[in-house]
This record gives structure tokens, sequence and C-alpha cells, in this order.
């Protein structure tokens, strides 16, 4: 198995990231069922998001802080990571409705995925050196069908209860790990010897043209987490506008997010002919575009709003990988993980207020809570045209 699987490294790795990252939006998949039955509102939907990712952003730093990113085996971090995420998801379960009981685990789970996310990135680096943004898109492209998976399984067990799709994450979860170990590390990046502090993954930061790309990065997450956070709402909007049953949401909340995954691939694709950044570029003008946009045709025909939904969603994540790409390259190579750990940890750490707005606003404000995404695009683009690329560069 073990020979099989090292024939086909981005595969197996891509397929272990899309089972573990199911875990992300576990909670947000069952979220109707949830609050119906729990009496939960959106504020706590914030609160429950915003545990996940302050949980990642204490595990990131945590693994810039230590090295381990560098110092250790990236697939036995992940698969130990994806071992311990699956038992915490499962323990929600028993404390759906006990606070905070329920944000600690989800916190927890959160520090799991900090093993998962960032040490794919390092794998694939690590396995296929060659074209990486178009390795990454695929990789990221799992990671947004992973966010979207919870959302597709409450879709396919509405009238069961909530649950087997909260257990069903915790199973994927151990079978990507289970791959991730029977594959192992690959051969393009060296382990590092030596200690390495926090200082030495913010030393890219020291360097012009990997700040202009994790500006760019930090832009985008402002805008990402909390679309994300959203797309149900904004579901349940148009699906209620069209006189649908509310028992679609799922379904149309998994394309909506799902179908960033084309735009991750789709991007990688021209990312080898035109550049990561000109990818990263147009991802970002778009769905900064129609942040601004959707609020102001809000009242148009619903089916219309459906389909700029779908174009939002393969937009607002297809520059992931593409910003993934250009910071691996332009980082220092001996300190490569522990340098994508710390822009990963700053960028989750800008998802938080922009989750805390949108969720605490979507009340009072309804579609346009999508202007104060606005500013992320925006910076994002800014910081971008501070750095020089060389055209054709992944």
């Amino acid at each position: 198995m073990t020979e099989l699987f090292r024939r086909y490294p981005l595969a197996v790795i891509v397929l272990a990231q899309l089972f573990g990252t199911s875990l992300w939006f576990s909670v947000n998949g069952i979220w109707l069922s949830l609050s119906a039955e729990l009496g939960l509102t959106e504020t706590d939907l914030g609160r429950l998001t915003l545990a996940v990712q302050a949980g990642f952003i204490t595990g990131t730093l945590t693994i810039a802080v230590t090295g381990l990113a560098d110092r250790f085996g990236a697939s036995r971090i992940f698969a130990v990571a994806c071992l311990l995420g699956a038992l915490v998801n499962g323990a929600f379960v028993f404390a759906a409705n006990l606070t905070p009981l329920d944000s600690v685990l989800r916190f927890a789970t959160g520090l799991c995925l900090a093993g998962i996310y960032p040490l794919g990135m390092k794998m694939v680096i690590a396995w296929t050196p060659r074209h990486s943004g178009a390795a990454l898109a695929w990789l990221v492209g799992m990671l947004t069908l992973g966010t979207a998976l919870p959302h597709l399984m409450r879709g396919a067990t509405l009238g069961l209860p909530w649950e087997w799709p909260l257990l069903a994450a915790s199973v994927l979860t151990l079978l990507g790990g289970a791959m991730v170990w029977a594959l192992g590390d690959g051969p393009h990046l060296p382990r590092s010897s030596g200690p390495l502090p926090l200082r030495q993954g913010l030393a890219a930061l020291r360097m012009p043209r990997f700040r202009a790309v994790a500006g760019g990065y930090f832009g985008h997450m402002w805008e990402l987490y909390a679309f994300w956070t959203l797309v149900p709402l904004l579901a349940a909007r148009e699906l209620d506008r069209l006189g649908s049953a509310q028992d679609l949401v799922p379904w149309l909340a998994f394309a909506i997010i799902g179908i960033g995954a084309a735009g991750c691939i789709g991007g990688g694709w021209f990312s080898r002919t035109r550049g990561s950044e000109w990818v990263a570029r147009l991802a970002l003008t778009t769905s900064g575009a129609l942040c601004i946009v959707y609020p102001l045709i809000s009242g148009l025909a619903p089916g219309l709003l459906v389909l700029v939904l779908l174009v939002w969603g393969v937009a607002v994540v297809a520059d992931s990988p593409q910003f993934s790409a250009l910071a691996a390259a332009t980082a220092p190579r001996e300190s490569v993980g522990s340098s994508l750990a710390v822009m990963n940890a700053v960028g989750f750490g800008l998802t938080l207020p922009a989750i805390w707005l949108t969720s605490a606003l979507w009340s009072d404000l309804g579609v346009w809570v999508a202007l104060l995404l606005v500013p992320g695009p925006v910076f994002g683009l800014w910081s971008l045209g501070k750095g020089k690329a060389e055209p054709g560069s992944d």
C-alpha cells in the first residue's frame, strides 16, 4: 500500500486534506438542525466558528515557536492531528448545548487543524516541488471541498439525527490521517536539526517580496472565512425568496462553497502559463468587486443572485493556493514550514474580527454586511502592488 501511495503522492495528500478539513465547518454544516433543536442563534454560530479559528491560530503559532513543522516528519504530525481532531470533533455530540464546553471543543478542533492544513502544504512542496502553484491549487481545492463537505453530509442525512454527519466527519478524518501515515514524508525538503524559534518564522516578513505576498494573503483571508460563514445565511435568504424548501439550504451552501475547488484547480492550471500572481490578482479583484455589487443588486431575481453567489464562491478562494505558492517560493528554504505557519497565523487572526462583525451584524444589516469585507481585497491588491513579481513564476 505504501508503494502504491508513493506513486501518486499528490492524490493521496489532497484526498487526505479533503477528509481532514471536513472538521473545519462540521458544526456549521448541521447548523439549521442545531439551531432548531437547541435554540441557538447566529451569534452562537459566530462564537463557535471563532473558536475554531482561534484554535487554528494558536496551533500555527505553536508550530512556529517550537519549529515542529521543520524539525519533525510532516506526515506524522498530520496523522496525529487527524486522530486527535476526530476525537474532539466527535466529543461535540455530548457538549452541543453546554457553554463554554462547546467552544472549548471547537477550539481544540482548530488546534488539530493547524497540524493538518499547513503540514499538508509542506508535504505537497516536499513531494512535488515543481509547479507548486498548480499542486497547491489541488490541495486548497480539497480544503474548500472539505469545508463544504459538512453541508453535503447534512443535506444527504436530512431527517436523520444531526449527530450523524458530525461523526461522519470524524471517520473521514481518521481515514485521511491513516493515508498520510502510510505515505510518509517527501524527499525534497530537508528537516532542520536546530531549534527554529518564532523569530525565524518571522524573518521572511523582512523580505520585501515575501511581505508583499503575505499582505495579499492577509487581505484575502479577511474576506474568505467570513464569506464562508455567511453562506448558509445567504443561501437561506435566496431560497426563501424563491419559495423553496429550507431543506435545500445545505445543498446550496455546499454548491456555493464547494465550487471554489474548481476555482482553485482552474487557477492552478492558469498559473503554469500566466503565473501565480496573475491568478491571485484576478481572483482578488473579482471577489472584491462582488463584495460591493452583491448588496447593490440584492433586490434582483433570486435565481440570478444564486448564480452570483456561485461566481463569488469560485473567486473567493481561487487566489489562496497561489498566495501559498508565492510565499513558499520566496521564504527562506531552511524555514519554509515556520514561515508559512506564521503567515497562516496572522491571516487567520484577521478572520476573527471579520467573522465576528458579519455574524453579529447580520440580523441588523442583512446582505449589506458584505461591504465590511471590501477592505480585505483592497488591501491585498495594494500590497501586491508593492512587490515585484517575476512573470510566469510560481
